[in-house]
């Protein structure tokens, strides 16, 4: 069993810890007219790469280790914004366009009378925190119960993913449904208190998505290298041989499944109050299948890899849909070509190849000397 976090990891640790503070110290302590200084728009579009980098983790903590393609992972990451909204929803109260004391706007307007029982005990930061976690996680330990116990993998389970989330979407669009429908949730005012649009708290929101995403490093990186972990690989290159040496695969795969759910969560949560809305659109089976995209283009099965497909992918996006925005799709669809036709092990598997290569033609040099 190798060290959780070798050198490398303790590297990519403290580079975080340095971009959690040194990213709101470029924003707040600087004027603007130096060249080091970040504007808030910056800020709050790294704070959205940041958690789009947690997303892309978790999906490759059950993809690149567990062979487990989930193509329904934007639905986990939903749930947890949308449990973020409805608790920044309660805190608007009477400065809300209604003035409703309760009731958010979007229901004043609907002519909903009464507070629905999902809403209750919202207005509770630390109830909203842990719906955060079990909404996600209780859906995926139901939904992988059923689907491991029947042994269902491969493209069947992928397919079956993507099922789940479309049908959320159609269930969140509807007006009765109690969550906003198609508009969502937005027009938020406060979290814990301090103003969500101030420069300060969009410093602190960064930093703390930096954080949730140091966090899931390092849970994920102790599971991938435990035995636990060992036994995940084993299942991804032989599952039959793994149950037939008598462990419990659907077991293993259920509590990756959830833990990964509730990292993807965490993810949604700290994402709505940074771009200030949450609607339907995130459950769209399109959003997740890019995220699969992300972590096969920075190279699953990696983890490091994983953060930096999000981070390039996303950029890029920011940038191309800037410039040329007829031309995105085009160019996500070329990029996961190329990746799969001559990277299948993505731009980190490329680095360790040509590094174990210089390693080779090294040691051959040696022996020869």
């Amino acid at each position: 069993m190798s060290r959780p976090f070798d050198n490398g990891a303790l590297v990519f640790l403290a580079l975080l810890g340095v971009i959690a503070v040194g990213v709101p110290i470029l924003n707040l302590a600087l004027p603007a007219s130096s060249p080091l200084h970040l504007s808030t728009y910056i800020v709050a579009l790294l704070g959205k790469y940041v958690c789009y980098a947690l997303l892309a983790l978790s999906l490759d903590l059950v993809w690149g280790f567990a062979g487990i393609l989930s193509l329904g992972h934007g639905a986990f990451f939903a749930l947890g914004g949308y449990a973020m909204g409805m608790y920044l929803m309660r805190q608007i109260g009477t400065r809300g366009v209604y003035a409703d004391p309760v009731l958010p706007d979007f229901m004043v307007f609907l002519n909903w009378k009464e507070l629905p029982l999902s809403w209750y005990f919202f207005d509770h930061f630390a109830y909203a925190a842990l719906m955060v976690l079990l909404v996600p996680g209780v859906l995926a330990f139901v939904f992988g119960w059923f689907a491991f116990r029947s042994r269902v993998t491969g493209v069947y389970l992928s397919i079956i993913t993507q099922a789940l989330t479309f049908a959320l979407l159609l269930a969140f669009f509807r007006n009765d449904f109690g969550f906003g429908g198609n508009n969502g949730l937005t027009d938020f005012k406060d979290i814990l208190g301090f103003n969500v649009q101030s420069d300060a708290t969009r410093a602190a929101l960064f930093a703390s998505s930096v954080v949730a995403l140091a966090l899931g490093y390092a849970v994920c990186r102790f599971v991938v290298t435990s035995k636990y972990g060992k036994i995940l690989v084993a299942i991804r290159d032989a599952e039959s041989r793994t149950r037939f040496l008598g462990y419990r695969v659907e077991n293993y795969k259920l509590i990756v499944f959830t833990l990964s759910a509730c990292m993807a969560g965490v993810a949604g949560a700290l994402y709505v109050p940074q771009v200030g809305i949450i609607n339907p659109s995130e459950f769209s089976p399109a959003n997740s299948i890019e995220v699969a995209i992300w972590v096969a283009i920075g190279g699953r099965g990696t983890l490091i890899g994983a953060l930096i497909g999000a981070l390039l992918v996303n950029g890029a996006k920011t940038w191309l849909t800037g410039a040329a925005p007829e031309l995105w799709l085009f160019a996500l669809g070329a990029m996961f070509v190329v990746v799969t036709l001559l990277l299948p092990k993505g731009i980190v598997g490329l680095v360790q190849q040509v590094r174990d290569s210089r390693a080779r033609r090294l040691a051959i040099a040696t022996s020869e000397a």
